[in-house]
């Protein structure tokens, strides 16, 4: 069906009659005008869609009202979403990346501020091992929330958060640890390391490094939290980071933050570098919290 012809016919059926319709046309229009695009639609579609009542009235046939009522909601909302699109509120669903325990410990407050604000926007979360950017490349994410070792030029970056490096050893089984925890006394328990994030393995090794430790690697995990599950079971003692000044919290585990070197990282909400900003990372990023 011909858009403009639709047009004739909604405000034909809005105001019952050919010369109200041309009066309240959005642009100048004659009578004869809009009665040749209802006839053109009536000659297109085979039916007629309106009847005569009287001298200067029209009302719609069934098969009128059955047009109408699906035409008018969507021509009587362009005025609104033309508003919308020229002032860059624009809803949909935001691609949102993140390590798991950011998503626990960073998002939440996080996405709770722009639910509140920002209702039209939804989220679709995915846990990441380790920070992907070519997910941002390949446009399958929106943001991204992590750490990064070096900000390539192609994205750009808003820091949301600072974590610093912490000590967690269990406090019972075998490798029970009391008290002040100290690496090289932790040199002869077994070390639970990170796995598929190599940069993070990296600068667990380089601490323990800093201290002259080369304890024997035990087991490898993909998450923070999963290394505080094997921590927690006295399987061994590791190096994660946190958000918090308070430190990693899980039952059975000691943690301590790292000293020595002090090793503080910077948390990025990560987006594509463009002409154009994207509105819904920019809604996201109007809500973020500051480190």
């Amino acid at each position: 069906m011909n858009l403009q012809r639709l047009e004739g016919f909604y405000w034909v059926a809005r105001h019952q009659g050919y010369a109200r319709a041309a009066r309240a046309f959005p642009y100048p229009i004659t009578q004869p005008g809009v009665h040749q695009q209802v006839r053109r639609l009536e000659d297109e579609l085979g039916v007629k869609l309106f009847e005569r009542v009287g001298k200067d009235k029209v009302v719609l046939t069934p098969r009128g009202e059955l047009l109408f009522e699906g035409f008018a909601p969507f021509y009587e909302q362009l005025t609104a979403l033309e508003a919308r699109v020229k002032g860059g509120v624009v809803g949909g669903t935001l691609k949102l990346c993140a390590a798991g325990h950011l998503l626990r410990h960073l998002m939440p407050e996080w996405l709770r501020r722009l639910q509140s604000r920002r209702p039209d926007i939804t989220v679709s979360l995915t846990e990441l091992p380790h920070a992907d950017l070519g997910l941002l490349r390949r446009a399958e994410a929106d943001l991204l929330v992590d750490w990064l070792p070096e900000v390539p030029p192609d994205v750009e970056v808003k820091e949301v958060a600072r974590a610093e490096a912490w000590i967690v050893a269990p406090t019972h089984g075998p490798y029970a640890q009391k008290g002040r925890l100290s690496l090289p006394a932790l040199a002869q328990v077994p070390f639970i390391g990170y796995h598929a994030d190599r940069q993070l393995r990296s600068l667990q090794a380089a601490a323990l490094d800093a201290h002259g430790v080369t304890p024997r690697e035990a087991f490898g995990a993909d998450s923070s939290d999963t290394i505080l599950g094997f921590v927690s079971a006295g399987l061994g003692f590791s190096l994660v980071p946190s958000l918090t000044a308070a430190g990693p919290k899980a039952p059975g585990v000691l943690a301590q933050k790292l000293e020595r070197p002090v090793a503080r990282f910077p948390i990025y909400a990560v987006w594509r570098k463009g002409k154009a900003p994207h509105p819904l990372v920019e809604a996201a990023l109007e809500c973020a919290p500051s480190p």
